[in-house]
């Protein structure tokens, strides 16, 4: 049978995700598989939020409370903001989704990104029918924000820029955020998605929400797959202004945010030992492998993420490198789907699997 889908939907490019460990296992037959592409935790879970879980096993049964009370209370403490601008939702893009959904019409208005940028913004837009102007990076993969400005109108609702910018770990200075701020159409709202900010080295000078901003036309959204370590238990979270926070919890999906993932960012937010920790590894390697890759001849892109994106010398294919790394059990992120086919992101591992990166690009650059 036929089925009427929205021309939106039939013309959709879905999200690429990373490969997986298993599929990479199965795929070359290999006993151990080590993954670096998908920008997650380089120490796992949190201790606490892995016990939090095994305490809370026997409560998932029940319904969470709504609203998530105790996390959001949480989360206000940790970012010194009043709680009523926190909305929490199944991972960062539940939050980018309802955000579109509630404030573009059809037809009507629009949104302005970066390209290349985190795919989410221009998908759920244009599923929603939501029109998306978009401004390329520069050739640095500094991000314009004046070019942005321009391209904003008196329809425009939403300006997504990340930072650190993914896939080449950018950080826009927060004076130049705060300048679009103030360029931005009245009716737009600034969305800066500081998914991998707390990697940076001075999270106080890039970031308006550590600096305390509270500008009435910027949102902020974090996540805790990242420095948290709890990309599977899917959760994030913004700080938005509370008047529109208010209309987000109108909207949002009951028990988007289930009893395990309440308990375990709540946990991970506790571990405080585990979070320092995972900080200074990230930022070590991210230094060990930036010296290691240029050291082989490679382009490295300066990063504040927990992740860094490089071109292989001249006359090494990126395509090439990507499978020679697959077949020994080596998952990297190849950036074609960014429109970017000459090159590579890494994420951060442990020193140990720093290590062994490195060894087998040697082998594979030489």
């Amino acid at each position: 049978m036929s089925f009427h889908v929205r021309p939106e939907i039939s013309g959709l490019t879905p999200y690429s995700p990373g490969l997986s460990i298993d599929e990479i296992r199965e795929r070359f037959g290999l006993a151990s598989v080590i993954k670096l592409a998908s920008n997650e935790n380089p120490l796992g879970t949190p201790p606490l939020a892995q016990e939090a879980v095994r305490r809370h096993a026997g409560d998932a049964f029940r319904y969470p409370q709504s609203g998530n009370p105790r996390l959001v209370r949480a989360i206000a403490r940790h970012h010194h903001v009043d709680e009523r601008r926190v909305v929490v939702g199944n991972g960062s893009d539940e939050i980018i989704d309802l955000l579109i959904r509630m404030l573009a019409q059809p037809g009507r208005n629009n949104i302005v990104c970066f390209d290349p940028c985190f795919s989410i913004y221009p998908i759920q837009s244009r599923i929603c029918g939501v029109e998306v102007r978009r401004v390329p990076v520069e050739a640095d993969f500094s991000l314009n924000l004046g070019k942005l400005a321009a391209l904003a109108d008196e329809n425009t609702v939403l300006a997504f820029v990340t930072s650190p910018d993914n896939p080449s770990g950018y950080v826009t200075p927060a004076q130049e955020l705060r300048a679009l701020a103030a360029a931005l159409p009245a009716g737009a709202l600034l969305a800066v998605d500081e998914a991998y900010m707390d990697f940076t080295e001075d999270e106080q000078a890039a970031s308006l929400l550590a600096a305390g901003d509270d500008l009435p036309n910027v949102l902020f959204l974090r996540t805790f797959s990242k420095s948290f370590g709890l990309a599977g238990i899917r959760l994030g979270y913004g700080i938005l202004p509370a008047a529109l926070a208010d209309y987000y919890w109108r909207a949002r999906l009951p028990f988007s945010v289930n009893v395990l993932a309440e308990e375990a960012g709540l946990a991970a937010l506790a571990d405080t030992d585990f979070r320092a920790e995972t900080l200074r590894v990230v930022r070590e390697g991210r230094a060990a492998l930036t010296e290691g890759f240029r050291g082989l001849g490679c382009t490295v892109h300066p990063s504040g993420a927990n992740f860094i994106m490089l071109e292989p010398p001249a006359g090494k294919a990126a395509a090439d490198i990507f499978e020679g790394l697959l077949r020994r059990g080596i998952i990297i992120r190849p950036l074609k789907s960014y429109g970017l086919p000459h090159m590579l992101r890494v994420s951060i591992g442990t020193p140990e699997e720093n290590a062994m990166l490195l060894r087998a690009c040697a082998e594979l650059m030489a």
